[in-house]
């Protein structure tokens, strides 16, 4: 999600997701802007707060993003570190999940998703030295270098809550995180140009009401066949397109709580069939077609799963995900009924720092973008089983949504009961907005009482606008919101990226 780096003015230059520092004073900080609700900071001066998990009433455990460190808040006091791991944290990557079991305390596992480093930066900078991180080297010192990652840099891993620390148990899984398609190789790529990243990594953990644990992880800046590319053969250096463990990236994944595959997966028949470490990954598919997330979350009330999208400059999404659902990215972005709109942006903008349109990986530029919606539809790649339909939300410019939360119960009043919550990725507008969201009564849908929303657009005018969509709105000041949990006491919890705290929303 580039956005988090190009859109907010130079004087603010705040954290962000690259760990830099505020050039000004940070905002004095939020504010709710309905008259029965009011905000306080729980704890501050964290750095770089990514995600949480409540461990019990005035108890959680949060996790820093660009230290790698879980840290342990009791009464509102930091109580200790629990864990300390060797993050990359350049760009998005750095310790980004947290999930507990279902079971706990009694199963006391604890489940983090998080960037490793390598030993070293490549000597060659198309080929990383290491192909995946070792268990041995998970603890150490943290890195800023795009390049110092294996090419399997991400880790699904298992830790033991004994009361008071996090010890390694094992690995679930490890994805792609090595971003470098600058190279020569294969010939003809386009990619001369294409700059190293460390971004689109996703990394949402949340165990569903099916108690499999889901992982949502973003499409790495690749163009294989789950980004619905059926003309680009093959991927980058290292392979592809089929989704072989290089190659795996834009989805969901569904996973057993030991990390093995759910037989009852879309795509568990279609992944046998096919075989190999392609069939393997397809077969822990969920939901594919996703370019990237900062939030996703269980509905309390119907048990669906809703993640937010980010777009490059055209509709971000909201999405209540299905099994065997194809998200449509990178052909379709938005309804499939606007791709005219999302051609006709993504070839024109510069937006940001950017000096021609570009879709971030240079390969497969705008122009490549059908021109009809049937068009569009006809070059999904529909694994068998597969069905795409269109976000239950957009918004026509992009907003950089990001965390993403359910309030349970009525603790800050019952008409807030099982609605929606969401913050973006930058502090645009209002300083960082926290919106409120209602469903329909069937929970299928985002309610809407705007007559010019009965399309589930917001037709802003330009990037970081809220105007259809602007009774959304329920605070401000936020900053970059990162998570979002109703708490065991029954109140909203929001994790600040930028502002380094959490706050705790509840009736005056």
């Amino acid at each position: 999600m580039r956005h988090v780096f190009r859109t907010v003015p130079i004087a603010l230059a705040v954290t962000l997701l690259a760990g830099l520092v505020f050039t000004q004073a940070p905002p004095p900080g939020p504010s709710m802007l309905h008259p029965n609700l009011t905000v306080a900071p729980v704890v501050s001066n964290l750095t770089t707060p990514i995600s949480m998990a409540f461990l019990g009433a005035n108890d959680f455990l949060v996790l820093e993003k660009n230290t790698g460190i879980v840290k342990r808040i009791v009464n509102g006091a930091v109580q200790s570190t629990v864990l300390d791991l060797s993050v990359n944290f350049n760009s998005e990557r750095g310790l980004l999940g947290i999930a507990l079991h279902p079971n706990f305390p009694t199963t006391p596992w604890v489940y983090l998703f998080w960037t490793c480093h390598s030993t070293a930066a490549p000597a060659n900078p198309f080929f990383p030295d290491e192909t995946r991180c070792l268990d041995a080297n998970i603890f150490g010192p943290d890195v800023n270098d795009v390049l110092n990652v294996p090419l399997l840099g991400h880790r699904l891993d298992r830790f033991i809550w004994n009361g008071s620390a996090l010890t390694y148990d094992r690995n679930l899984i490890m994805l792609r995180a090595f971003q470098n398609d600058g190279g020569d190789i294969p010939p003809g790529q386009n990619d001369a140009a294409q700059p190293p990243r460390g971004n689109h990594n996703a990394g949402v953990l949340r165990f569903g009401p099916d108690r499999k644990l889901y992982l949502i992880f973003g499409d790495q800046g690749r163009r294989g066949r789950l980004q619905n590319t059926l003309d680009i053969n093959p991927d980058d250096q290292f392979g592809g397109p089929e989704p072989d463990n290089a190659h795996f990236s834009g989805v969901v994944i569904r996973l057993n709580d030991d990390g093995t595959t759910p037989t009852d997966n879309p795509f568990f028949a279609a992944g046998a069939a096919q075989g190999g470490e392609a069939g393997a990954n397809i077969q822990r598919i969920f939901t594919y077609g996703v370019r990237n997330s900062f939030g996703m979350a269980f509905d309390p009330r119907s048990g669906s799963l809703w993640y937010q999208e980010n777009a490059e400059d055209a509709f971000d999404e909201i999405n209540r995900a299905e099994p065997g659902l194809n998200g449509g990215w990178i052909q379709v972005s938005g309804p499939a009924s606007r791709v005219a709109q999302y051609r006709e942006i993504e070839t024109t903008s510069l937006h940001g720092n950017e000096t021609f349109p570009n879709l971030q990986q240079f390969r497969w530029g705008p122009e490549r973008i059908a021109t009809t919606p049937a068009q569009a539809l006809s070059r999904l790649l529909m694994l068998p089983g597969a069905h795409y339909k269109d976000p239950e939300f957009s918004w026509k410019f992009v907003i950089a949504p990001a965390g993403l939360g359910f309030m349970n119960g009525r603790g800050i009043g019952p008409q807030f009961d099982g609605d929606m919550f969401l913050g973006l990725a930058v502090p645009l507008p209002f300083g960082g907005p926290l919106l409120h969201l209602q469903l329909t009564g069937n929970r299928q849908k985002i309610a809407v009482d705007n007559p010019a929303l009965e399309d589930r657009v917001d037709d802003n005018a330009d990037f970081n606008q809220l105007t259809e969509s602007a009774s959304f709105v329920i605070g401000r000041d936020f900053g970059i919101v990162t998570d979002i949990h109703t708490g065991p006491n029954g109140n909203l919890f929001v994790a600040s990226l930028s502002n380094g705290a959490v706050y705790e929303v509840k009736r005056k």
